[in-house]
């Protein structure tokens, strides 16, 4: 769905139905799920905006046009591409800041092709595009500050750096490459443009120690997790469940070219859902 059709629907667009993120957010209350949409909504279509083509100007322009929306939603005049955002920004408490945050990671996707960040700027980048988005869903899911944060913190960043490395050849047709310096570095690859860097034959070795940093994250979620209330981590155990499927499959494949494209796997999932109880 394209921003213009959110904005046009006024209603947060379904994920797709066979999605790890649909069937997380399936097993929650009806109130919970709803507002897991709309924060869905609003992260794809600012997501949309820093993936399209054109100039890096007029999508950063674009970005800041959100952000004013934001600030008109908490201010009590929602604009319509917001409205399904006023209820659980009231109900959940849901912090600007971490809106904000969203949308200031897409805006370091806007304002320049990415490529083999420093370790710290990649930390940032996974914080802004997906721990905010956890801190955003922790509230909805009912999860105390603390806890709730530090799950947000390292689940986050599992998932992210997990989708960095099942998507290196798509990053690398758009010219990106977010795979840390101090990562290609370690592993003796001097290339910082994406393509030649997935073409040097140490490559396994610089996701390899991406891999662990995920691998790591997801256990300390974990750990969070296991000391929570059961119903309020249901949806993130699904998701943690999903992708740590995810890195399994990577890492069993490798990263030597041709590299085939690895997915959710669905009976895994489907065994998640069974557990966590779904039905």
């Amino acid at each position: 769905m394209t921003t213009a059709t959110v904005e046009a629907a006024g209603a947060p667009p379904l994920p797709a139905a066979g999605s790890s993120f649909y069937l997380g957010m399936r097993v929650l209350p009806r109130a919970q799920r709803e507002a897991m949409y709309a924060v869905y909504a609003f992260c794809r279509a600012v997501d949309d905006v820093a993936d399209r083509d054109g100039p890096h100007d007029e999508r950063g322009a674009d970005l800041e046009g959100w952000r004013a929306d934001v600030d008109r939603l908490y201010a009590g005049a929602a604009p319509g591409r917001l409205s399904a955002l006023a209820e659980p920004v009231r109900r959940f408490g849901l912090a600007k800041v971490d809106f904000h945050a969203v949308i200031d990671g897409m805006a370091m996707d806007a304002a320049a092709d990415i490529q083999a960040p420093d370790a710290a700027t990649l930390d940032l980048y996974c914080d802004r595009v997906a721990s905010a988005v956890g801190r955003l869903s922790v509230r909805i899911f009912g999860l105390d500050a603390g806890p709730g944060d530090r799950l947000a913190h390292h689940l986050g960043r599992a998932l992210q750096l997990t989708n960095i490395l099942r998507d290196v050849d798509e990053d690398a047709a758009r010219n990106r490459l977010y795979l840390p310096r101090e990562a290609l570095d370690a592993a003796g690859i001097p290339d910082r443009e994406p393509r030649a860097a997935l073409a040097h034959p140490n490559l396994g070795a610089a996701c390899m120690r991406v891999a662990e940093d995920a691998a790591r994250h997801f256990a300390e979620a974990e750990r969070v997790m296991a000391a929570c209330p059961r119903a309020a981590v249901r949806a993130p155990r699904l998701m943690a469940s999903a992708y740590k499927g995810v890195l399994d499959r990577l890492q069993a494949r490798g990263w030597a070219p041709p590299r085939r494209r690895v997915s959710t796997d669905k009976l895994r999932l489907l065994a998640a859902v069974l557990r966590h109880g779904l039905f």
